[in-house]
């Protein structure tokens, strides 16, 4: 990086405010060529707009945007003239379109008369795909590809107009660490070539692996701008909460007296087989694995999403049949999503109703409930899960991501489960509200509910758990005891090409 160059964008002043919200206040911001600059704070510190004035999402209510020193106003066709590109962390793909099709939407290669060039258009796609080692057709529907690929092609898109600048707004969420790892060689290779990267993301160590700048917002409001190089971990949290952060891995004394939920032999064809295991009261067992291994096709399998081909499950010793998630409730399951905005929440909903929705028949009817108990209840775990909003009648769907999670969470814990599924129940939130779900999930394993989660961080799958299942390709390869394992000897299982022996360690 050549600090002395000049920045190719620089917002100075920038002021944003909504109804009730001062969403950024005076924040200065700046990067120049060649440099990943890496944008990191809470959910809710002002990234994400801040980000929507530099690409002309959202006009500032006051600062200035300077573009290669030139103050410029910018909107949506202006950004695409002046180079710059973002990637949101929600995807904004066109689900019944191919990945070619969504890539270069809007600026299709043409043959003459102004009809698109298919050929072109394939084999333009193909080379961007080769950038990721995307084994996927040109002519696949995006419907059909699994959340990391679809990240992917999201990426792919915003390279396709030969961006100066990129934004990346916490891209590798969904990805596994070998996907992780091709996107970093990319995204140096696109430094070298000179383009300035906006990287925005929760992860520490992709920060202090990537990155040569950082700079750090709190509620709306501009805290640092630093090398990362002489940022630790510590000063990074501190700055990004404004304190040091507790232990980030609770472990209280838990009871692990009888089996909570035992699973055996259960199969669905073509996505895993023959899974085999037996989880306490009071335990946490992580799933781990790479994405596609068939982990989330296994907790939605044991909620009744999808039916399986054979094997059986029992609760708390008794063999129970689960045809529906209706039935999983029945029985004490809880489900917390991967993709918690499309299956976990009612967005358009108040906290209030997302969180009593699963004990609605408690309360009464559907047409005739008690709305005291309602607010009495929905009062009760937006205090005990720190539930940042105004108050309970607020949409969820206007949350930041950590506390969208905590509404998933909370209307389990309403529903007084005796086992919790979770499925990536960190993917997308800042470490203030990842710690928060961590003493959320200690609090329930102390209570004797059996928590399985299913995780692709491996710091995280040895922080919370007492023990790790790990799948391969549908197949399991191992289950171990997690103070005698490592990240090392779960990632050597997790791309085993088929099953070993089942030895768990003692």
């Amino acid at each position: 990086m050549q600090p002395l160059l000049q920045p190719m964008a620089r917002l100075e002043g920038i002021t944003k405010r909504y109804p009730g919200v001062n969403a950024l206040s005076g924040i200065n911001f700046d990067l120049v060529p060649g440099e990943i600059h890496c944008l990191v704070g809470e959910n809710g510190a002002g990234k994400s707009t801040l980000m929507r004035v530099l690409t002309g999402a959202t006009q500032p209510d006051s600062g200035t945007i300077y573009i290669d020193g030139k103050p410029t106003v910018l909107d949506a066709k202006t950004r695409l003239d002046h180079g710059i590109g973002i990637v949101w962390q929600e995807l904004d793909l066109i689900p019944a379109m191919s990945v070619a099709e969504n890539i270069y939407l809007g600026h299709e290669p043409l043959l003459s008369m102004g009809r698109i060039n298919h050929e072109a258009l394939r084999e333009n796609t193909q080379k961007l795909l080769s950038h990721f080692d995307l084994n996927v057709s040109p002519d696949t529907r995006v419907d059909r590809l699994a959340p990391a690929q679809q990240q992917l092609v999201q990426i792919a898109k915003a390279l396709s107009y030969n961006n100066r600048i990129l934004i990346l707004d916490e891209p590798t969420a969904s990805l596994t660490n070998n996907e992780v790892a091709n996107l970093f060689v990319l995204l140096r290779k696109l430094r070298q070539q000179g383009l300035g990267i906006v990287y925005i993301s929760h992860r520490l160590e992709e920060l202090t692996a990537l990155g040569d700048r950082l700079t750090v917002l709190r509620d709306g409001h501009y805290i640092l701008t630093a090398a990362v190089a002489s940022l630790s971990h510590s000063d990074i949290i501190k700055a990004m909460v404004g304190r040091p952060l507790a232990e980030q891995f609770p472990r209280a004394s838990r009871r692990t007296e009888s089996a909570g939920l035992t699973v055996q032999g259960l199969a669905r064809h073509g996505e895993f087989e023959d899974i085999s295991f037996s989880v306490n009261k009071g335990e946490v067992l992580a799933i781990a694995g790479i994405i596609g291994a068939g982990r989330s096709e296994l907790l939605e399998t044991l909620f009744g999403l999808r039916k399986p081909d054979k094997g059986s499950v029992s609760i708390e010793g008794q063999v129970v049949n689960i045809r529906h998630p209706r039935d999983a409730v029945r029985f004490g399951l809880g489900l917390v999503p991967e993709e918690r905005r499309d299956s976990g929440l009612i967005l358009n909903r108040a906290i209030n109703d997302n969180l009593i929705y699963p004990i609605i028949n408690r309360l009464g009817n559907i047409l005739h409930f008690s709305r005291g108990q309602m607010r009495s209840v929905s009062d009760k775990f937006i205090k005990q899960l720190s539930i940042k909003a105004p108050s309970g009648e607020v949409l969820a769907g206007s949350l930041s991501g950590g506390n969208q999670q905590k509404i998933v969470i909370g209307k389990w814990l309403a529903a007084g489960v005796k086992v919790l599924l979770l499925d990536e129940p960190t993917r997308g939130v800042d470490v203030n509200a990842k710690a928060e779900i961590y003493r959320l999930i200690d609090e329930l394993a102390q209570t004797g509910v059996t928590v399985v989660v299913v995780s692709s961080e491996l710091p995280e799958v040895l922080g919370i758990s007492d023990r790790v299942l790990i799948i391969a390709q549908g197949r399991q390869t191992a289950l171990l005891t997690t103070a005698n394992t490592s990240q090392e000897e779960i990632m050597s299982f997790a791309v085993a090409a088929k099953a070993v022996p089942q030895q768990e360690e003692a």
